[in-house]
């Protein structure tokens, strides 16, 4: 009799330190967000890193080869990219009072030529107050901008610390895997070890491959969008990239940005059908050809589910919530299809 309150208190125990876990990451999130940079970073690079031990190669001259290419990588990026970025950042920054005066443009037609029958005062309200907050709106995004760039400033600390946890990381991989060992109750040590081999498997194929969608829907929407003569086709097809860490709606996230610009610069329909059917194909693509060949398995997780953890996570831990939501998720999972089978309960 005395086991129940014992398994309870144990319980109850293991969920107030989850609680007080979640409660501190919360609270120093900034400084979480560089140990999180640099984990993502060591996983990518860390399979690289195995092929080359397999070639004989030491680990630490590994890791100072793929350092090498990274640098050769960021060099190019400073010289070529982050100019034409920087340019093309300045040119949005400095067209955003035309937008401004084009949608005011729009609005007004609209009020002029479509007056419905009913609720005709409510519509005209609806209008004049969306044209009365654009200039409002207009200085948030520059408040916003410098918010932004504040961050970034702040953030080059991270930048600069993350290659050194990353190096850590990545040369001290087995010496922190055989003391996490130690501390393993034995009696479940080899349970606990292959529910550890499976959540990483999934974790990291999926970290990989939506890197690899990312890239891919980034670069095919960038060209879909400069053939088809929108402006910020760039900064749109990153965004796109992005947006496709979204399960589901993220494909809606990434088409809004460019109808509005196709309709705002062309205003005719047929220009709004155009990016929208570019999208339909990309995200066609992505959905049964590019993903399966990158994924090799399914995590096979409830819709509904992944939208409510995805979003969840993401009012918790911003980017990275959004990012690191699925494999948590998957994660969990491998965990209760363990405990269905017993796997942790079984004695020594």
């Amino acid at each position: 009799m005395t086991q129940h309150p014992q398994t309870a208190n144990r319980t109850i125990a293991g969920l107030a330190i989850v609680a007080a876990a979640v409660a501190l990451t919360y609270a120093v999130r900034h400084t979480v967000s560089c140990f999180l940079l640099a984990f993502v970073i060591a996983y990518l690079l860390d399979p690289l890193l195995v092929q080359l031990e397999r070639r004989r190669c030491p680990r630490a001259v590994g890791i100072a080869l793929l350092y090498l290419v990274l640098a050769i990588l960021s060099a190019f990026s400073l010289v070529f990219l982050v100019p034409l970025l920087s340019a093309r950042w300045e040119a949005l920054i400095r067209d955003l009072p035309r937008y401004v005066i084009q949608v005011k443009a729009i609005v007004a037609d609209l009020k002029t030529r479509f007056t419905p029958v009913y609720a005709a005062e409510e519509w005209s309200w609806l209008l004049d107050t969306t044209t009365g907050n654009l200039d409002s709106g207009l200085g948030s995004i520059g408040s916003g901008l410098y918010a932004t760039a504040s961050r970034l400033v702040f953030n080059l600390f991270n930048l600069v610390l993350a290659p050194i946890l990353v190096f850590f990381m990545l040369y001290y991989k087995q010496p922190i895997i055989d003391g996490i060992k130690i501390w393993l109750p034995s009696r479940h040590r080899e349970e606990i070890l292959v529910f550890g081999r499976e959540v990483n498997a999934s974790i990291g194929g999926y970290l990989r491959g939506q890197l690899i969608v990312s890239v891919i829907v980034a670069i095919m929407s960038a060209i879909a969008l400069f053939f088809l003569d929108i402006d910020n086709a760039l900064f749109l097809g990153m965004f796109a990239g992005l947006a496709s860490v979204l399960p589901f709606i993220g494909v809606i996230l990434a088409t809004i940005p460019p109808v509005f610009f196709a309709y705002l610069k062309f205003q005719t329909g047929m220009a709004v059908i155009k990016v929208v059917s570019a999208f339909a194909v990309i995200y066609f693509l992505e959905g049964y050809l590019i993903k399966p060949l990158v994924f090799k398995e399914s995590m096979d997780l409830n819709p509904l589910m992944t939208i409510i953890v995805v979003m969840a996570f993401g009012e918790l831990m911003g980017f990275w919530g959004i990012l690191l939501a699925i494999p948590i998720a998957a994660a969990f999972k491998i965990f209760s299809n363990h405990l269905r089978r017993g796997g942790f309960a079984r004695e020594s």
